[in-house]
């Protein structure tokens, strides 16, 4: 009776936990109440359904909220941001720290360089703050509000967090404005029901201890991670997985930084989604006699997705990482394999050529593309004339070709046959195991084609989800120096075109971000060969500068023909800040 009893008290916890909640009809978000209609409540809670399927991965991101809610909690507090957009970075990123996605967006919260630098945080060669939950998180917070002035609506502000104050306020427009209640259909902007999709998960399940606690270490001075590991008795490789932020091998001095310093029950896997299982890890199995089912399309190797593997599985099995996996087949990170279907472990090329699809029921450009291996922006460029949904017998071109043949189907693909052995895979990680670290900027050469500009970009969209291929550089042409800026370009059109870092462009050509560009300017788009120094003189005559109205540190150093640092050094100034009347002393040259 006594095991009897105990197994009814485990397996009523267990369907306790294996509940779904359920999407109710009214939900409270910041100082909102929203109507979820019927279509838009089944949308919801499909969500919902996927992000509980299974209990391991469910788990691993409760634990990790346990962990930095905390943390995230106060800092809204002392933002004063509603602390429902907490449960926003799940969305974003899981909480993990070096989450990439395939627009390239970095971090916590998913910022893009521009975005980080416009928000203060720091963004180089040594710190990467977007993968600091301190800073990262306040500069969340500050964005959040910043848009919320525009609207005075926190569900709008929301959404602009994907697209921006202005592609917001172009698509919605002011009628929204200050409402208190407002209603959710199945018309409502996707970015906000995948919100509530999450609040709704997560509410109830993200309460009670952390297995892992992490608190603040405030570094002010230039510190080696080797002595502060001696400092605090915690082992160098632990502090480098809880700070992957410091990305050299010390912590530099321009400012104060917060370092996570973990403690309580310290899982190897914590970093790497694999924790808060109760059961046995599940186990992928290719038989001996399987092959790994490989196949060529427009030139690409495909690989077959097997009955419930994840995108994790699938792009370990591959050989390729998760970040290249999704960037490939241009798909999101919640993207649920479809099982017997092929994705790519390649770039999918630019055009068919003579190539054309007709649209079958249920086909979308997604599929399209995956049919074709022609990237799903080169179809929307090429197809035009079809705006909207594709309608069964539609012709999509696959080339820029007008008079491309049509064909019923894409080519079929090839066979390729490879010697395989047998796989006992754990599946070790979660659905985001990012094992990938923001790029380090490399020089860049100058394209075979020129490249067209691409359209202005004046909002940044931290968590860009279009999936957007890099224009790949020519090696075999020589090193482009100089870019004219043209009407209507930013640093971020600029930098996108030439596939390198809005932070590398500003140090480059010792620019400050608040001052911009302006039409005409010439901007260096590689390291300027610095020359041999010159004999000093030997003796420093300094002229004294009187700071107009409108003069930027950037304008005087041009001026003068010296550079931001040197004025900054001469001058003992710590900031880019100007005020008039202010006297500045220059080197005589």
């Amino acid at each position: 009776m006594r095991f009897l009893a105990v197994a009814l008290i485990f397996f009523g916890v267990a369907a306790s936990h294996a509940q779904t909640p359920e999407v109710p009809h009214k939900m409270h978000f910041a100082d909102m109440t929203l109507t979820l209609r019927d279509d838009a409540r089944r949308e919801i809670q499909k969500d919902v359904d996927a992000l509980t399927q299974y209990p391991r991965y469910f788990n691993i991101k409760v634990e990790r909220a346990k962990t930095y809610f905390p943390i995230i909690e106060k800092i809204f507090e002392e933002e004063r941001l509603p602390l429902d957009f907490k449960y926003l970075v799940l969305q974003e990123s899981a909480l993990i720290s070096d989450a990439v996605s395939v627009s390239n967006a970095v971090g916590f919260w998913q910022f893009k360089d521009f975005t980080a630098l416009e928000m203060g945080l720091r963004v180089d060669k040594e710190v990467d703050e977007r993968m600091n939950i301190y800073s990262a998180t306040r500069a969340a917070a500050r964005y959040l509000k910043k848009n919320n002035f525009l609207f005075n609506n926190w569900l709008l502000a929301l959404q602009s967090y994907q697209m921006g104050g202005g592609g917001v306020q172009r698509s919605v427009g002011d009628k929204h404005n200050g409402a208190r209640h407002m209603d959710i259909t199945s018309d409502t902007y996707w970015y906000i029901k995948k919100y509530l999709a999450h609040k709704v998960a997560f509410e109830n399940a993200v309460k009670g201890d952390p297995q892992v606690k992490v608190s603040p270490y405030a570094i002010t001075t230039t510190k080696r991670l080797s002595e502060l590991s001696a400092e605090l008795a915690i082992d160098e490789t632990l502090l480098r997985d809880y700070n992957k932020w410091i990305r050299k091998d010390q912590i530099p001095a321009d400012k104060t930084y917060a370092v996570i310093i973990p403690t309580g029950s310290l899982p190897a896997e914590f970093n790497t989604l694999n924790i808060a299982s109760t059961s046995k890890p599940e186990v992928i199995e290719v038989k001996p006699t399987a092959r790994t089912e490989k196949k060529k399309h427009n030139g690409i190797m495909a690989i077959q997705a097997m009955p419930g593997e994840t995108t994790t599985a699938i792009a370990k099995r591959s050989g390729i990482t998760i970040s290249e996996f999704l960037k490939y087949n241009e798909i999101p990170i919640d993207h649920t394999l479809i099982t017997g279907s092929y994705y790519y472990l390649a770039r999918k090329k630019t055009h068919a050529s003579g190539e054309s699809y007709t649209v079958k029921p249920g086909d979308n450009l997604w599929m399209i593309s995956q049919q074709t291996g022609v990237q799903v922006k080169r179809l929307k460029k090429y197809n035009k004339q079809l705006a909207g949904v594709l309608k069964t017998g539609d012709v999509v071109r696959l080339d820029n070709v007008k008079a491309a043949p049509v064909r019923g189907n894409a080519p079929i693909l090839e066979p390729v046959l490879e010697e395989t052995t047998a796989v006992a895979e754990v599946d070790s990680d979660s659905f985001f195991n990012w094992e990938v670290r923001p790029k380090e900027t490399v020089e860049t050469v100058q394209p075979k084609v020129k490249p067209e500009i691409p359209v202005t970009v004046t909002e940044k969209n931290y968590t860009d989800t279009s999936l957007l291929v890099t224009k790949q550089p020519d090696a075999s042409q020589p090193n482009l120096t100089t870019h004219l800026v043209k009407q209507g370009e930013t640093l971020y059109a600029i930098a996108k075109l030439y596939t390198i870092s809005v932070a590398d462009l500003l140090e480059w050509n010792e620019l400050d971000i608040a001052t911009g560009i302006k039409p005409g300017q010439i901007l260096a788009i590689r390291p300027a060969q610095k020359a041999e120094t010159a004999t000093q003189p030997t003796q420093n005559q300094f002229i004294v500068h009187e700071v107009k109205e409108s003069d930027t540190l950037y304008s005087v150093a041009r001026q003068y023909n010296v550079t931001i640092k040197d004025i900054m050094e001469w001058n003992k100034k710590e900031d880019f800040k100007l005020a008039r009347g202010e006297k500045l002393k220059i080197l005589s040259q």
